[in-house]
């Protein structure tokens, strides 16, 4: 992968490479697919939905309302980094 997929949520932004996820906001984060475990959960009941990220030395929870999943980007941008995660184990 070569292009730059982006996203934005709120004021936080998120980029991926192919390689490096990043989230820009108030506390940035930089995340390498080698070293990191994504999982998505949801919809609850209330449309909700969870983001994990596990990486070495950390550990990421982020909650979406329904409105918030629906930006443009951001399901496809995580589906990407999750479908990369998953072709380094092949």
């Amino acid at each position: 992968m070569n292009d730059e997929i982006m996203a934005v949520v709120g004021h936080q932004l998120y980029s991926f490479d192919g390689r490096i996820l990043e989230i820009f906001g108030n506390y940035p984060k930089r995340f390498h697919i080698r070293h990191m475990r994504l999982s998505v959960t949801g919809p609850d009941r209330k449309g909700r939905r969870v983001v994990e990220i596990d990486a070495v030395g950390t550990s990421v929870i982020m909650t979406y309302t329904a409105a918030e999943w629906e930006v443009p980007g951001l399901a496809a941008l995580l589906e990407t980094v999750q479908a990369a995660i998953a072709q380094l184990s092949e």
